[in-house]
């Protein structure tokens, strides 16, 4: 099974510090965008849950079709978003 993934680091101000698309899938301009915009979305989840949970690991936070984001917030508040 052929399938790709979008691996992105955000700062504490959301802004994009490196963004990768990570898998075996061919490229298709249109899931490029689509991971990209499905992250940005989860942006404001990620900015409430940070705060009311002490776990670093947030595991699943948003869906969208077959997709999942997962979130690993460090110590400084940089996000590491797949």
């Amino acid at each position: 099974m052929a399938s790709t993934a979008c691996f992105m680091i955000v700062s504490r101000n959301d802004i994009p510090i490196y963004e990768a698309e990570v898998g075996t899938a061919p490229k298709k301009e249109d899931a490029a965008h689509q991971h990209q915009f499905i992250l940005h979305a989860a942006l404001d989840i990620v900015q409430d849950l940070a705060w009311t949970t002490s776990a670093m690991f947030l595991k699943s936070i948003d869906r969208f079709n077959d997709l999942v984001v997962s979130v690993y917030v460090t110590a400084g508040h940089i996000l590491h978003m797949l």
